[in-house]
């Protein structure tokens, strides 16, 4: 399987295993994130994805930046049965195709290790390389936002907008605080660090599926201690048990 098909897989499982409130006014909000979508496009003349991970559609209005890309959709409006905008994606270059799914991965288990007063501060933004209607590859400015439920119990919407380069920007891909300009370059954000190396060492032997009775004498320590590095994995990871912990391990490399 590709690196492409692999992040994608892996945003799938990610976004279908969040717990989704139920009882929440998501219509109602919904309505008003398109009505912002909407206006992106025109405002922008970019071309907005808004993709609703719970119900599985996205909603993609076309500003004037369609027509260099080939569409005559300009002003125009769709919904798709699904949260991955693939008339879209497939203009982008195979290679940053990749880089992109595997971006909003990381930056999907950013937000969800974020204060959920922050989450919705920061954004995504990249360079891609995305292919024109004369059928030559061009750079193209994508940014991506992330919006949680009512309840802040789960990220439910992801805006991504589409939009020539104006200007070069420092890193190929950044995060960006809106609240205070701070920038976090993805590429050198250091996941590794999310775990001291015991927490690795004590994941990777749960997920060798050894008890921590075994784990602490495997490492000289006592049961108390292994049972607090697992506490601190779940809280580091946001996840509430140690199956989930080892998948988003994977997911990062962190084992």
């Amino acid at each position: 399987m590709s690196p492409t098909m692999d992040s994608k897989d892996i945003l799938d499982k990610e976004f279908s295993a969040q717990d989704f409130a139920e009882g929440q006014p998501y219509g109602q909000m919904l309505d008003s994130y398109k009505d912002i979508a909407r206006n992106y496009a025109r405002m922008e003349n970019a071309i907005a994805v808004l993709s609703d991970l719970r119900g599985n559609a996205s909603y993609i209005y076309y500003g004037g930046f369609s027509r260099v890309l080939g569409m005559d959709k300009c002003g125009g409006e769709s919904k798709v049965s699904s949260i991955w905008e693939e008339e879209i994606l497939a203009l982008i270059h195979p290679d940053d195709l990749a880089g992109k799914h595997l971006q909003e991965l990381c930056f999907f288990h950013f937000i969800r290790r974020q204060p959920k007063r922050k989450r919705a501060d920061y954004y995504l933004t990249s360079k891609l390389r995305m292919r024109n209607g004369m059928n030559s590859y061009i750079p193209v400015s994508h940014r991506m936002f992330y919006v949680s439920t009512p309840s802040d119990t789960a990220l439910w919407l992801a805006l991504c907008l589409y939009g020539p380069l104006l200007f070069d920007i420092p890193a190929k891909c950044l995060i960006i605080d809106s609240s205070d300009g701070q920038m976090i370059e993805l590429d050198k954000q250091n996941n590794g660090k999310i775990l001291s190396a015991r927490e690795k060492q004590v994941l990777g032997l749960i997920d060798r599926g050894m008890t921590s009775k075994e784990i602490a004498v495997t490492l000289s320590v006592s049961v108390n201690t292994v049972s607090r590095h697992r506490q601190e994995i779940l809280g580091k990871l946001q996840v509430k048990n140690s199956i989930e912990a080892c998948r988003v391990a994977k997911d990062l490399r962190l084992i």
